[in-house]
């Protein structure tokens, strides 16, 4: 898998991940204000009639005009994915680690009763747990949390939506992330 580049606004605020292509085509129309980042992402063209081979050095983070109503409330819904992500594949209730197949979501006050499919009221929890769970409470059932469910905010949702962040890109967002965010 290609590393993607992180696309951010002028003011320096991140939008999004762009493929090389994307990138390749702004910075080809002038559209890249600025930089950061030192960078190995090539993307090599064809052979010019002098026999030379056009390629273009991509840099890992670029800064675009537009898109200046940055909005760090906008996360998108939960999946499963990210919300294990969010959680390191651990069981909120019993603190083993499980790989992404072995894992569920647990809803911390039940759908049943009310409870939301929001970042908030959701945790990573291993089969078993959920069972023991069930439609209970953490409180009811006796299953104290081992962390707290946030929401993440645009700097982590983006570290927790692409798995082959560069080292730049990653000291980057981590400058954004919150107390609660737990990277490993």
């Amino acid at each position: 898998m290609q590393p993607r580049i992180l696309r951010l606004n002028k003011a320096g605020l991140p939008l999004e991940w762009l493929t090389r292509e994307e990138t390749a085509t702004l910075m080809v129309k002038g559209l890249v204000l600025w930089s950061l980042g030192d960078s190995d992402i090539r993307i090599r063209g064809g052979i010019n009639r002098h026999g030379v081979r056009s390629e273009l050095i991509l840099p890992p983070i670029i800064a675009t005009h537009g898109d200046l109503k940055y909005s760090d409330q906008h996360v998108p819904a939960v999946c499963n994915r990210l919300l294990f992500r969010r959680d390191c594949n651990l069981c909120m209730y019993c603190g083993d680690k499980f790989p992404p197949d072995m894992l569920t979501r647990d809803h911390i006050i039940p759908r049943s009763r009310g409870g939301s499919e929001k970042w908030t009221n959701l945790v990573t929890a291993c089969r078993r747990c959920n069972q023991r769970k069930g439609n209970s409470t953490p409180e009811e059932a006796n299953m104290p949390l081992l962390a707290v469910p946030f929401k993440p905010n645009k700097m982590e949702y983006l570290a927790l939506a692409n798995r082959h962040i560069l080292s730049d890109q990653m000291s980057f967002l981590k400058a954004g992330f919150s107390k609660h965010m737990r990277w490993n």
